[in-house]
């Protein structure tokens, strides 16, 4: 017997953002994955789960859910990168602990499906987590794109990625001024949960404006515009609002330079 598994990009939280290519794929699954990640991001599994309802039409495929361990630790770079590594092989044993119950009680070839929030290769690590499943079990991977934040957030605020002809560069809120300071014009962050930009010098939050949104495709979704210096304790006041109110904040931003 054989183990497939299908890694379906799901969007950035509106069930809409499927594709016609996830939900063929979902369908062909005879398990489908969803993970459980405490009460306070109870909304991430709901969506999930509203997915499958709207979506899946094989009576046959099963909903097996299971709960994973939340990340504790340091958020200075490398105490980030050790814990993170650990957290990993956390979720690797767990998947392969799913993986290996779901093939022994199969009398067939077995196709998994993982639903990944946005896409599977843009700030997700259920890919890097697999490779460490795959030294345990032996399995043929699907990847299935999916919409990014970056593009629902682009949309939402209905402006291109970048100027014509120029680059964009894609880092987190740790690297920000790092990267600011070697004179990058456009930039998507993510990942920046203590709202970097706020701390770039006079100067610089003048001349980068600032396209903001949380939650970008949900019901929730908060979108925000300016010059960074004029915005950013809007985007503060409202981030931190919206964590009270929801118990977790997924945001993303392109910082562009002003001409």
């Amino acid at each position: 017997m054989s183990l497939h598994v299908k890694m379906i990009g799901i969007g950035s939280g509106n069930p809409e953002h499927m594709t016609v290519q996830g939900i063929k794929a979902l369908n062909l699954a005879d398990i489908i994955l969803i993970p459980r990640k405490g009460v306070q991001k109870a909304d991430l599994a709901e969506l999930r789960r509203e997915i499958c309802e709207r979506f899946l039409d094989n009576s046959t495929t099963r909903i097996l859910e299971f709960d994973l361990p939340a990340r504790k630790g340091a958020e200075a770079t490398q105490a980030y990168l050790r814990d993170v590594d650990q957290w990993h092989a956390q979720i690797a044993k767990i998947y392969a602990q799913q993986f290996a119950a779901a093939l022994s009680a199969s009398e067939k070839d077995c196709t998994i499906a993982l639903l990944v929030w946005g896409d599977p290769s843009l700030y997700d690590s259920t890919l890097r987590i697999l490779d460490r499943v795959h030294i345990e079990i032996n399995f043929v991977l699907e990847v299935i794109p999916g919409v990014t934040s970056v593009q629902t957030l682009t949309a939402r605020h209905a402006i291109p990625l970048h100027p014509a002809a120029e680059p964009v560069l894609f880092t987190t809120g740790r690297r920000l001024a790092e990267d600011i300071q070697r004179g990058v014009e456009n930039l998507v962050v993510m990942l920046d949960g203590n709202t970097s930009f706020s701390e770039l010098p006079d100067a610089t939050r003048h001349n980068y404006e600032i396209y903001w949104g949380a939650y970008v495709g949900m019901p929730q979704e908060v979108l925000i515009h300016g010059a960074v210096d004029e915005v950013m304790e809007e985007i503060q006041q409202c981030r931190a609002r919206q964590r009270e109110a929801h118990g977790w904040i997924m945001d993303v931003y392109l910082l562009k330079r002003r001409t």
